[in-house]
């Protein structure tokens, strides 16, 4: 139906709901962009030590609480963050948690002995941090992408 033979209400309310979902769009997509960035191995440009990928994968999307480090468990599996995050309503918090145990000591570094008694003089990787003050840059980069898809559709 050709814009012009909307009333002047109709037109709005078909604006205002357009808006809302390229709004959603430029959300999910940042959300998404944040997993990504924050899972980049520092082989590939980014600060994620990768051994194992266990560190990788024990990250964990969720819409109501924040994921939790799990104790004593040490493999993790692909949780579906894409899913979560591809889900998530505007207005909505997107929680982005590691599970692993060692996932904040290989963010910012531990010097001393751990509860186990092993002793440590590491540097922290700062993957979390790095990609958190990137927040206001990668929200301008998925305004620009949703912006390309919404108009070129």
């Amino acid at each position: 139906m050709a814009t012009e033979n909307l009333s002047f209400a109709a037109q709005v309310s078909e604006w205002a709901k357009s808006e809302l979902e390229r709004s959603e769009a430029v959300f999910q997509t940042a959300a998404q962009e944040v997993a990504n960035e924050v899972r980049t191995p520092v082989a590939e440009g980014g600060r994620m030590p990768l051994k194992t990928g266990n560190l990788r994968r024990s990250l964990m999307a969720s819409t109501s609480d924040m994921p939790r480090i799990q104790e004593g468990k040490t493999t993790f599996s692909d949780s579906g963050i894409e899913m979560i995050i591809a889900g998530a309503e505007l207005g909505s918090t997107i929680y982005l948690g590691f599970q692993a145990a060692y996932a904040a000591r290989m963010n910012y570094g531990f010097v001393g002995t751990d509860s186990l008694g092993r002793s440590f003089n590491q540097t922290g990787y700062g993957f979390v941090d790095a990609v958190a003050q990137r927040w206001p840059q990668i929200v301008i980069q998925a305004e620009a992408t949703v912006r390309g898809r919404f108009e070129g559709a």
